[in-house]
Formats: C-alpha cells, sequence, structure tokens
C-alpha cells in the first residue's frame, strides 16, 4: 500500500524552542507537538492531536521538515482488530512488516475516550499547501 504524502505550511512542524521563564516550549506546530510516539508504548494518553483533511491525525515520528501520522478514529468506525500497544507487538516482526503500519489498529487515549490509530501512516512534509 502507497504511503500518502501531504504537504503543509512549514510552521505545523516547526520544532519551536524552549522558554525557561515560563518552562514550555514556544513556537512549535500542531503537527509536532502531537508527536506521541513515546506515550504510546507506555500505554499513556496521547497529545493533543492535529486536524488535517477533517480528521484527526496523531505524530509517531519526525525529521526537521516531515512527519509520519496516523489517522485516529472512533472504535466503532475502525475495520479490524482495535487492540493494545503491548497486543500488537507481540510479534514484533510481523508488527513492524505490516503494510497498514506498525501502529495500525492500536488503541490511544486521549481526553478521557479510546480512538483507534488507523494506518497506512500518511506523511507531513513541509512546503507551499496545495
Amino acid at each position: 500500500m502507497a504511503r500518502l504524502s501531504h504537504t503543509v505550511e512549514p510552521s505545523r512542524l516547526a520544532p519551536g524552542a524552549w522558554c525557561h521563564a515560563s518552562e514550555k516550549q514556544i513556537g512549535e506546530g500542531d503537527i509536532r507537538s502531537s508527536y506521541s510516539g513515546d506515550r504510546i508504548g507506555m500505554g499513556q494518553p496521547i497529545r493533543k492531536p492535529f486536524r488535517y483533511g477533517g480528521e484527526l491525525w496523531v505524530c509517531v515520528g519526525t525529521g526537521p521538515t516531515r512527519a509520519e501520522a496516523y489517522r485516529l478514529l472512533h472504535p466503532s468506525l475502525y475495520g479490524g482488530t482495535a487492540r493494545s500497544y503491548h497486543d500488537r507487538c507481540r510479534d514484533g516482526d510481523r508488527a513492524r512488516g505490516d503494510q497498514a503500519g506498525l501502529y495500525d489498529g492500536i488503541i490511544v487515549r486521549h481526553a478521557g475516550r479510546e480512538l483507534v490509530m488507523a494506518g497506512p501512516p500518511a506523511n507531513f512534509v513541509a512546503g507551499d499547501e496545495a
């Protein structure tokens, strides 16, 4: 399955900078700030998702001018078997080789509700938004 690529305003991928006075990240783009790869594997709630194309997404990987993200769906809209990260990764080689992506079908929590990550992942790249 081919991976989708979306061009977005560079500001959405901006890393921002740590402000010691306010003790928070300033100027970080909404796509980058949704990064939750560190939280998903620990079973913690994900960070605030971002919107693109009328859908919610969560970032699982970033680079200087790109991000990898999965759509978030209500569990009733997901067509496969939804499961925890731990259950999905029991057979790590098979999970990593899945064309729908490693995080496809993983149940996550945000704002007190469960959502399911739906693959395949998409790349968001900095440029002039179409």
